[in-house]
């Protein structure tokens, strides 16, 4: 008996993880990954699928939920019944790889409950009341909550509560708590989203990719700063008070970043153009703190193309690569090659145009306060990258001397060599070393360094400082310098009334350039725009400047 009981269990997991509504929507030529319920919601499978396929889909899921459980029932023994239904669940979400391939499905598993949960009130199994209880359970959480996820797991709670009160066993008991555990599992990022207050509520129309003129979506990555913007999504601010106590360290913390997947953190609503467009912007994030970028390359591209696959998952036209994501993956080229499916850009071509927008203006102010530009010193931080060499290349033949700062030496002289040969009558010079910012009277900085890079110490009286730098490359207390000003760079405001879950630390309302790079491509339809790899082509830089001004894209000044 225990034999037959164990290898009906096997039977019962081996039916429940059957492709059946899988291979239907794949034979009708549906990307099921991209068109299931978990990441979707219903009204969108019933508009790409149809209501015939969507009904006959979940016939097939449902059946199959009914059929594990009637099987098991021919023991005629409640336990190894409920068992079965577990079983059958556990085949639906975790089905061995060979069924489905690489990509295994993501839904939620509904279907398959409410067919274990007809079973069990067919066979006998449990009192019909018991089976129809978590059916009630949902609808009423659905209704007056809206969060499908948390009206599963209300229903396995009741479900497994009235059991517990039955006198079935402690199998029968364990299974239906075993339902709840792996239907908690499942749904962890929902239960996320819905801390974060990104989860769609049932009915909530879900944006898709070129479904729609009048809305476009977009996703962009971040990632903490520090250990303190960690909390900043709310689905860890209990992991606070536990560290600051001493509870849980923080290499526990940042090995637990580490192996956390891309999620969606946040989003980016309001932003509307002139024309009534609507652009729509999911935030991923993979938390991985700055020093892990250098410390273990590998990993952050790994994550970065995750990140692309979930944001075409969730409907994404274009995805940006912000922060230190930007310079992953040979600056996005290899993760654009791993995602086909979706435009990858690490935004430095309009990053580059709002540069190329103020230098002019900031220049031209520093004259009209009777600054002699041709005499003037101009310091140039993080040199050795891309934006501030063209910074460099901008203002060299304005001014007698360039001060060109980097953290590599060798790079820095073979490019101060380019702007000798261009620019024969402007003193270059190159080093490593922040003390020879004092001598500058303009100072241009752009690094990707988290933390603070320009001090007083560096800085004389009366400087004008252009920090593009995020974060910023300037201390706070700069500032206390006497006639010092410092103008932030690469800040830009969308058009429409911009509004966000979560706080990206650039002021309200206002995002990075090279997350707007993100947002324009996505608005124009422009996907050759896109920038990736060290080089960026003046024709994309003008086009985004025109393109932001056209869409009612602001600097920020």
């Amino acid at each position: 008996m225990l034999f037959l009981s164990a290898l009906l269990l096997l039977v019962a997991f081996l039916v429940g993880s059957l492709p059946v509504g899988h291979a239907l929507l794949s034979r009708a030529g549906v990307n099921v990954r991209l068109s299931n319920a978990h990441n979707l919601g219903v009204e969108n499978m019933l508009r790409l699928v149809g209501p015939g396929l969507a009904a006959a889909s979940a016939a097939l899921d449902a059946g199959k939920g009914l059929l594990a459980v009637l099987m098991a029932s021919s023991l005629d023994q409640p336990e190894v019944t409920v068992l079965a239904a577990l079983a059958a669940y556990l085949g639906h979400l975790n089905p061995p790889a060979a069924l489905y391939g690489p990509t295994l499905p993501r839904g939620r598993g509904n279907l398959v409950l409410l067919g274990v949960l007809a079973g069990l009130a067919v066979s006998g199994a449990v009192p019909l009341w018991t089976a129809a209880l978590p059916v009630v359970v949902y609808a009423g959480v659905t209704g007056y909550w809206g969060y499908v996820s948390a009206a599963t797991l209300a229903a396995l709670l009741s479900f497994a509560v009235a059991v517990a009160l039955l006198p079935l066993g402690v199998p029968a008991g364990l299974a239906a708590l075993g339902l709840l555990v792996a239907a908690t599992w499942r749904f962890k990022e929902n239960i996320g989203r819905m801390l974060d207050g990104t989860e769609p509520r049932f009915g909530e129309s879900v944006p898709l990719a070129g479904k729609r003129r009048d809305e476009v979506v977009a996703a962009f990555m971040i990632h903490p700063m520090t250990l303190e913007n960690f909390w900043s999504a709310r689905r860890f601010a209990w992991l606070r008070p536990l560290v600051q106590n001493g509870l849980v360290s923080e290499a526990t913390v940042r090995q637990m970043a580490e192996n956390l997947r891309p999620m969606k953190v946040g989003e980016l609503r309001g932003i509307r153009t002139p024309e009534g467009q609507s652009i729509r912007c999911y935030l991923l994030s993979s938390p991985l703190l700055p020093d892990v970028f250098d410390s273990q390359p590998e990993l952050a591209t790994r994550r970065a193309i995750e990140g692309a696959r979930l944001a075409h998952e969730l409907g994404a036209e274009v995805f940006g690569l912000g922060a230190f994501w930007s310079v992953v993956g040979n600056k996005g080229v290899d993760v654009q090659a791993a995602v086909p499916q979706i435009t990858v850009t690490n935004g430095g071509a309009y990053t580059s145009g709002t540069i190329k927008a103020a230098i002019p203006g900031i220049l031209k102010h520093f004259q009209e306060e009777g600054r002699d530009l041709k005499a003037a010193t101009a310091g140039i931080v993080g040199a050795n990258g891309v934006v501030a060499f063209g910074i460099a290349r901008t203002i060299a033949p304005q001014v007698a001397r360039i001060i060109m700062l980097g953290r590599n030496l060798e790079k820095l002289e073979r490019s101060a060599a380019t702007l000798r040969r261009a620019n024969p009558d402007t003193e270059i010079i190159t080093t490593t070393d922040y003390a020879a910012l004092k001598e500058a009277d303009l100072i241009f900085s752009a690094t990707s360094d988290p933390n603070p890079v320009i001090f007083p110490q560096h800085v004389k009286t009366g400087t004008w400082i252009f920090d593009e730098g995020r974060p910023a490359d300037v201390d706070p207390s700069v500032a206390e310098v006497p006639s010092v000003r410092i103008i932030p760079g690469g800040v830009v405001r969308p058009p429409g009334g911009m509004t966000s879950h979560i706080d990206l630390q650039f002021g309200e309302g206002a995002v990075p350039a090279c997350l707007a790079e993100t947002l324009i491509i996505a608005a124009t339809g422009e996907h050759d725009r896109k920038s990736l790899g060290p080089q960026t082509r003046t024709e994309n830089i003008n086009f985004f400047v025109e393109q932001a001004a056209r869409l009612g894209f602001t600097v920020v000044d």
